[in-house]
């Protein structure tokens, strides 16, 4: 069985590492990809620039995004998420440190499946990925790509 991927939409180097750490702490094995941007997230997702030609079958099964990004936001890219039949059903959390109401209404109204708000202690970090982990990666039941 291929390894499950986690795909981490961040392009905050700190916040990218507290999360590689929190990982490699809580012992989660699966390949990690990272794009550090929307527009790099939206490339790998739907196999275009570099990513041309990688096999659309193998979708991540949680992407956890940030917000605030350059070239392309978060919502923006939930958005296209969202509008693609082959990625509509894709778990898709933000992870942010926006508090802003407006952020986690719009996220939701895209269709968010959940909002988390980074937490600044890496403890509670650490606990958060780790959770994240146990729910998204074992317990969590999704749809397969209707294209494969």
């Amino acid at each position: 069985m291929d390894k499950r991927i986690i795909m981490i939409v961040e392009d905050n180097d700190d916040d990218l590492e507290l999360a590689m750490r929190a990982f490699r702490l809580n012992h989660v094995l699966n390949d990690i990809v990272v794009a550090r941007d929307g527009v790099e997230a939206l490339e790998y997702l739907f196999g275009t620039g570099p990513h041309a030609g990688r096999n659309l079958c193998i979708m991540p099964e949680v992407v956890l995004l940030d917000l605030k990004m350059p070239r392309l936001g978060g919502l923006e890219v939930l958005r296209r998420i969202r509008a693609d039949e082959r990625t509509r059903y894709l778990p898709v959390v933000v992870l942010t440190s926006s508090d802003e109401e407006k952020d986690m209404i719009d996220s939701y109204h895209y269709g968010v499946n959940s909002y988390i708000s980074k937490p600044v202690d890496f403890e509670q970090f650490t606990e958060a990925v780790r959770q994240l982990s146990l729910y998204w990666m074992v317990l969590n039941q999704r749809p397969r790509n209707p294209l494969c």
